[in-house]
Formats: C-alpha cells, structure tokens, sequence
C-alpha cells in the first residue's frame, strides 16, 4: 500500500494538451448548456402552459403556484444525484460521471415531449411530469459541479476564472436556447398550437443535443487532478481506511499530506458555498423563472416580451461572464463578489420599477440588468470560486461542491418561485420579490465577506481552503 501511494505521489504532472484543454471546454460548455436549456425549458413551459394543460381545473393563481411546484421538485431529485454522482466523482473520476449524467438528463427531457396531457389521462398525466422531472433533476444534479471541476481542474492557474467560466456560458447559452424556442413558439403558433402541439417541439429537438454531447464525453480525458491526488491509485481513490493506513507507514511529508485531506474538520468551507450559492440561485428562480409567468399573467404586455427579455439578457451575458471571469484573476474572487451582491442589492427596487412599468423597454431593461448582474455575473465567479474552497478529495461529492449547490438550489430556486407566487398572491404587490433579491443578493455578500481569497490555490491540496 505504502509504495501504491508514493508511487502516486511522484507521479509526473499529468500533461494536458491545448487540444485536451479544448476537448474539456467544450464538453463543460455543451453538458451545461443542455442541463440549463432542458431546465430552462421545463421552467419556462411552467410558466407559460404546464398550468393549462396539465392542471386545467383550477384557478389560474393556483395552475401557477402547482407549475412552480413541479418544477420546484426537479431539486430535490438534483440534491439524490449530487449525493450520488458526487461521491461516484470523487472515487472513480469526472469523466465516467459526467457520461452518466448526459444521459440521463437528455432522455427525461426527451420524454416530457411526449408526454399525454390531463386532458388524455387525467390525473397520471401530472403523475408522470413529475417523474420525469425527478429523473431529470437526478441527472442533472451532479451535472454543473462535474462540469466545473473537470474545467477548474484542467484550467491554468493564471486564468482559471476565465476557463471556467465557460460553463457559466454554458448555462448563458442553454438559457437562451430555450428563452429563443419559446420565444419562436410564442410568435408563430396560436394559443390553439401552443397548447395542443406546440409546447412539445423544444423537448423532442433536445435529443439531437444529446446525441452529440454524448458522443464527445466518450473520447474525453480524465482531469489531470484527479490523476495527480495522492489518494488516487490506479485511476481509484483510496478509501479511507486505506488512506489511514498508509499514512502509518508513510514518512511525515507524504503522512502529513495524505492527513490533511481525511482529518481536517469539514463544514465551514460548506456552509461558506452555501451562501455564495444562494444570492446567484435565489435570484435565478426569480428572475429567469417566476418573472416570466408573473409578467405574462399580470401585466399589460405582450405574452411574448418576457422571453424575448431573457433572450436579449442571455445575449449581453455573453459580454458579463467571461469580464467578470478576467476581472476575478485580476482582482481576486472575494472583491469582485461583494461588488456584485451589493450592486444587485441596490438595485432591486429599481429593476422592478421598471419591470412592472407596464412598458415593454422597462420590462426588456429591468430583466437584462436583473439578469446580468445578479445571476450571470454571480454565476461566472461561483464557477471558480466553489471548486477552489475544497479540497481534492471531496470536490465533487455531498460534502463539497454539487451538495452545496444543489442545497442551495433547492432552498432558494425550487422554493423560491413558489414563495414568490405565494406572497404576490396574498399581497397583490410585486414588493415581495425585490425583498426576496435583496434577501438572497445579502446572504451571498456576508459570505463572500467571511470567505478567504481562493484565487490561486493549489487544487491538488486534499484539504478545504478553510
């Protein structure tokens, strides 16, 4: 076992070529992209038809709050897969998990597609949404984190901000994909179209997504982290009782390193990515989710202006992302956050102002801005930032990155549209969402406040940054 491990240890740099580096990109842009559109997808569908055709004989306030509901339960499911895949991450590399995960997530998407309506089958038609959408959410679940740490760990140290906020790119392009096929429906087809066939289209042509992101992953190599951990033995992590007893017959250098990774008090860098999370999620569910429904459903505009809202915000993240992505490397992840959070925090009034103007140019301004600052932007940072809070060891599992977003996705994405919806309802007012932005953007600024400065950090290191 002893020699299993020093072997490992001097093991050279696992060499990646710009080719492999590409090949990487790629891969994370495209898996992300493809969660977030069949995601975006889904939650657009909520809010747009799912309440027509699937929960029809009730009230409109109340189709809404049960759209939001189906939605909301994707996850919970994505919370299983994170514990799942994430542990399966840590313990036999990225590259196998990130397989699974395409596969999952595209054939559920696939699936709602065709779906019978309540109108065919009743009350199995809802039953049925729901189950796919928690195969979805399973899949997806460790989907983002294994994206991320497979670019951080493949990402040189000097720009890795940028590198990886390609998958927040990825994210930016699969929202926009799925804000511009509702967008083309809302336009072209009638209500009749819409409801009857119409709303099945952005579904079925995600298998062709599929299809190729499938056939990428297969020819993609492992990250070079993963490959240079000194609990890494033959492509397999080590357990920890194996890891305990080389450490006993290992000299202090390669004990103390191997110590770090499996002794050190887990929690704080945790309960830390919680918070950063929360600000970008909660905000995400709001803006990208529920504004979309409650713009349709409440103000005088056209049906067809919050989506095309999200379309021109997801175009001008193409600029945000990868800025806010440079100016993390230049400045460093911690300033760069906390500008971001207090920016969104100030401006949440504001964008409802002009949201709830009645204008479509408030509507299209206030959800750009929304979008840009206070999720795109928080989102570039989170890909980074995240993955170096943690060590090696526990990067992608429950206890580290895909739990600690997907925890954050529930409590603030999933729930965070039905609250919404619940406190619009009682209130009749649309302050409630500017508080709950102000909520969210405030948690992930004390966060960022009590974080350390993660640019740089060695990500071979087993132990958390904190």
């Amino acid at each position: 076992m002893k020699d299993s491990v020093i072997a490992a240890q001097q093991t050279p740099s696992a060499q990646r070529t710009t080719r492999d580096l590409t090949r990487a990109a790629v891969s994370g842009w495209l898996g992300t992209a493809m969660e977030f559109m069949d995601f975006q997808l889904y939650s657009l569908a909520a809010a747009i038809v799912f309440n027509k055709i699937f929960f029809p004989d009730v009230s409109p306030a109340i189709g809404l709050i049960a759209a939001m509901a189906t939605y909301g339960v994707g996850y919970v499911a994505r919370l299983a897969g994170a514990v799942y895949f994430g542990r399966m991450g840590d313990r036999i590399g990225r590259k196998k998990v990130l397989y699974l995960t395409i596969l999952l997530m595209g054939a559920s998407t696939t699936l709602i597609g065709v779906l019978p309506t309540y109108a065919t089958i009743g009350i199995l038609a809802p039953v049925l949404l729901v189950v796919l959408r928690l195969v979805q959410g399973f899949g997806a679940g460790a989907e983002i984190a294994g994206a991320t740490v497979m670019l951080t760990e493949y990402a040189p140290v000097r720009r890795r901000g940028l590198i990886s906020s390609l998958v927040s790119l990825g994210t930016n392009s699969g929202t926009l994909a799925a804000s511009a096929l509702w967008a083309v429906l809302l336009a072209v087809l009638s209500e009749d179209q819409l409801l009857s066939w119409g709303w099945r289209l952005p579904f079925l042509l995600s298998f062709a997504l599929m299809i190729f992101a499938v056939w990428l992953r297969r020819s993609l190599k492992e990250s070079p982290v993963f490959e240079q951990r000194p609990d890494v033995v033959d492509g397999v992590a080590l357990a920890r009782d194996e890891v305990e007893s080389a450490i006993a017959t290992a000299d202090s250098h390669e004990g103390s390193v191997l110590a770090a990774g499996i002794r050190q008090r887990k929690g704080k860098a945790f309960f830390l990515a919680l918070g950063l999370r929360f600000g970008q999620a909660g905000n995400s569910g709001l803006i990208q989710t529920f504004l979309v429904g409650y713009i349709a459903t409440n103000l005088a505009v056209g049906r067809s202006v919050p989506t095309d809202a999200i379309v021109y915000g997801s175009l001008a993240g193409f600029a945000t992302v990868p800025v806010i992505g440079l100016l993390g490397d230049r400045f460093g992840r911690r300033a760069v956050y906390l500008t971001l959070s207090s920016l969104t925090t100030v401006l949440a009034f504001p964008v409802m102002l002009l949201i709830t103007s009645g204008s479509t140019p408030g509507v299209m301004i206030g959800m750009a801005l929304g979008l840009n600052v206070g999720v795109l932007g928080l989102f570039s940072l989170e890909s980074v930032t995240m993955a170096e809070l943690f060590g090696s060891r526990t990067r992608f599992t429950q206890l580290a990155l895909a739990l600690a977003k997907e925890l954050g996705g529930i409590l603030a994405t999933a729930i965070g549209p039905v609250l919404a919806a619940t406190l619009t309802a009682v209130t009749g007012s649309w302050w409630p969402i500017a508080a709950m932005l102000i909520v969210y953007s405030l948690i992930t600024f004390v966060s960022a406040y009590l974080a350390p400065e993660t640019r740089g950090r060695d990500l071979v290191r087993l132990e958390d940054a904190v």
